[in-house]
């Protein structure tokens, strides 16, 4: 009898593994029938998650340190969110912005204790809020002008990424983003990255707004200096412009503050926040003190979708539930683990050369090319992603444990051992090409096991 139902057991697994094949086989058809070929995806469909854990839909299991890039900070089905999202589904998905809600005050309310500003409008995406924002500077500077030709020069570093829709794109420094698309808006000026030299000779009486990610993150991971954050604070007073803090990326507690900037004495005149906000719910949000947001009036400016009851109150049970199981503290302490262990494997590996970043926003520098690396680790049940050719970008959910920072770095030591490595094109000489580099004594020995 006992034989007879593990029979049956097997069989029905057996029905189900064939039947999840066939499903997942015809979504990756589909995809690649019917999607735009706008991203390098591997073969592979993920059906569900599990705190900082996805599933593919063959049940393997992956440790997520991606995040959804900085999305999932509570990682996936936290009870919290899921509780709350079922309630409000159950009430009013979306309410038309001509009308009040009951969680856009609140969260609003919330967003200004953590950020120290004054007033938000909230938006779709990271990249509807960078053009939001640009439009409320443009409006600062036709309000200062006081009828005379208002500033309109607009600053930004490069290595910067803000987004791709045009405005944002028209701000973002890399030329393999901004060329396909050219011309785009005038007027941009891009400073060389902490170059306080290059940022006083740029930010002359035309400029309206610089803008600033604290710390770049598809731009490798880079933050800014005090004294380059000091001085464009400085600047953009003396000439009555605006100082506007990119935290898609790097707020809301990636760092372990509630902002990148807080680091800094000198706060800005206008926040972008998206990414975690609503815990994987499209939701952003412009920040900003009260003398910028008087530049506004009804009509200038609005959304369809920004700011509904469902995602607002998704929004507010995220950052409650970051304040009330003080996962800040888990940021910053998880962190200091991964950083620590990042760079004692450092020590293993020539070509690990440097560990930067803040809390659990981790950049690991690479004087090969990174592609391959996050091959190796998914094969290895690993989610990372690689940034700017030679940086692999870690972004796991605030709820990391230990444990799965010490899972994450066994199993990354392997991938950093096993994987052939690559000399990027930049450093290969004139007249050669790139090549497979065949692994080192030093990486097979720490990747015996």
């Amino acid at each position: 009898m006992r034989c007879q139902v593990e029979k049956q057991l097997k069989k029905k697994a057996k029905t189900k593994a064939a039947i999840n094949s066939a499903r997942n086989s015809a979504a990756l058809r589909e995809a690649e029938r019917c999607l735009l070929n706008t991203y390098k995806r591997p073969p592979i469909v993920f059906t569900r998650g599990k705190g900082c854990c996805v599933f593919d839909a063959k049940g393997n299991k992956y440790l997520d340190f991606l995040g959804g890039i900085a999305v999932n900070a509570l990682g996936h089905a936290h009870p919290r969110i899921v509780r709350v999202i079922r309630r409000e589904a159950a009430r009013a998905i979306h309410l038309s912005n001509l009308y009040h809600n009951a969680y856009q005050g609140p969260l609003a309310r919330k967003l200004a204790q953590w950020s120290g500003m004054d007033r938000t409008f909230f938006t779709n995406s990271g990249a509807e809020a960078v053009e939001g924002a640009l439009k409320l500077g443009r409006l600062v500077a036709r309000k200062r002008a006081q009828g005379a030709a208002p500033k309109t020069k607009i600053l930004a570093l490069e290595n910067s990424f803000h987004g791709r829709t045009f405005g944002a794109l028209s701000v973002t420094a890399p030329a393999k983003y901004r060329e396909p698309f050219a011309p785009l808006v005038p007027g941009v000026e891009f400073v060389r990255f902490n170059d306080v030299a290059d940022l006083e000779a740029k930010f002359d009486g035309g400029a309206g707004a610089i803008l600033i990610e604290p710390i770049q993150g598809e731009g490798g991971i880079h933050a800014v200096s005090k004294v380059f954050w000091n001085r464009a604070r400085e600047l953009a007073t003396h000439h009555g412009a605006v100082l506007i803090a990119d935290e898609i990326q790097c707020g809301l507690g990636r760092t372990g503050r509630y902002f990148a900037y807080q680091r800094f004495a000198a706060q800005p005149d206008i926040v972008v926040v998206a990414k975690p906000l609503a815990a994987g719910l499209p939701l952003g949000a412009i920040l900003c003190r009260e003398g910028i947001a008087s530049a506004i009036t009804p009509g200038l400016h609005g959304t369809t979708f920004g700011g509904g009851p469902l995602v607002c109150a998704t929004a507010l049970e995220f950052l409650n539930t970051v304040e009330e199981e003080k996962l800040l503290e888990n940021v910053r302490a998880r962190g200091i683990e991964l950083a620590e262990g990042l760079r004692a494997l450092g020590k293993k590996f020539s070509f690990l050369r440097e560990v930067r970043g803040e809390g659990l926003m981790v950049g690991v520098e690479l004087s090969v090319e990174g592609s391959a690396y996050v091959s190796e680790a998914l094969r290895r049940g690993l989610l990372i992603n690689c940034t700017h050719d030679t940086t692999l970008r870690l972004l796991p959910p605030f709820i990391v444990t230990p444990a799965q920072v010490r899972e994450f770095l066994q199993r990354f030591e392997t991938v950093l051992a096993k994987t052939p490595r690559v000399v990027p094109e930049a450093a290969v000489p004139q007249g050669g090409t790139a090549a497979a580099v065949p692994v080192h004594s030093e990486a097979a020995r720490a990747g015996a096991r």
